[in-house]
């Protein structure tokens, strides 16, 4: 057996898989924690109401969500509950659980292509998971800005085929793109025209749409856009109408203007 094992905490919810019925209640197993642990639900706790029999109420092989009532680390053991587990929590659980799954499946695949032993894949996983919050975060984060994990410090050939399968398997809530504006007005209201050029750029955003678009000064005369939106399509629109509006007024103020997406 090994040394450390980690428990869940009293009142986390888990993820659970019913094993075996018994007369007064069923074990189950918990999902991503050691098999060392057992768990057990009490037919009390199985559901609201009179259980007369547990079978009735769940099933062998039956993949469902339990709250965590107590710990026995000293019998490697815990009892749960599920019925008191909402709807809603239930499966915002589930979703969250197989979401998990998918991002060490894919993960897996990254470090099948870049030889990695056991140790650098829980690395690469655990510095993911502290970065984000999630290992599916991470994913999440990759696809909708391709920059991140660069930004966050992660380095390597491995980390564009992250990115690659982010794109391909993660529908991430928001996008975000990044582009860049070198703009010159050399007149006397040359400030005030990037202001309003600018302003106007801004004004690509879209509340119907929910796409926000804005404008920083990195340094004169540099300046970054960056476009948040729910899709690539409406981003790459967004983008595309506040160059447009940018190049369009600089140039009849008399001044130029080059347009760069990253």
């Amino acid at each position: 057996m090994s040394e450390y094992i980690q428990y869940p905490e009293e009142g986390e919810y888990v993820v659970v898989t019913v094993s075996e019925i018994e007369k007064n209640g069923a074990y189950l197993d918990l999902n991503g924690y050691s098999d060392e642990i057992r768990a057990f639900v009490f037919v009390g706790e199985v559901s609201s109401g009179w259980v007369a029999r547990v079978r009735d109420h769940i099933r062998e092989g039956q993949r469902t969500v339990a709250r965590v009532t107590k710990v026995r680390k000293d019998k490697r053991s815990v009892d749960v509950s599920i019925k008191s587990v909402s709807d809603e929590r239930r499966r915002d659980t589930l979703q969250d659980w197989k979401n998990q799954q998918r991002a060490a499946q894919l993960l897996k695949i990254v470090g099948e292509r870049n030889n990695w032993d056991e140790a650098e894949l829980r690395r690469i996983s655990l510095e993911l998971e502290e970065t984000f919050g999630t290992l599916y975060g991470s994913f999440e984060e990759a696809a909708s800005n391709g920059e991140i994990l660069k930004e966050m410090g992660f380095e390597g050939e491995w980390t564009s085929l992250l990115i690659e399968l982010a794109l391909e398997n993660i529908v991430p809530t928001n996008v975000t793109i990044r582009g860049r504006l070198m703009i010159e007005v050399w007149d006397d209201e040359g400030v005030e025209v990037i202001r309003k050029a600018l302003t106007e750029a801004e004004a690509a955003s879209s509340t119907e749409d929910e796409v926000e678009v804005s404008c920083f000064y990195d340094g004169a005369p540099e300046y970054r856009v960056e476009v948040i939106a729910p899709d690539y399509k409406l981003a790459e629109k967004a983008w595309m109408t506040a160059q447009k509006s940018v190049e369009e007024m600089v140039k009849v103020a008399g001044g130029s203007v080059e347009c760069h997406r990253e």
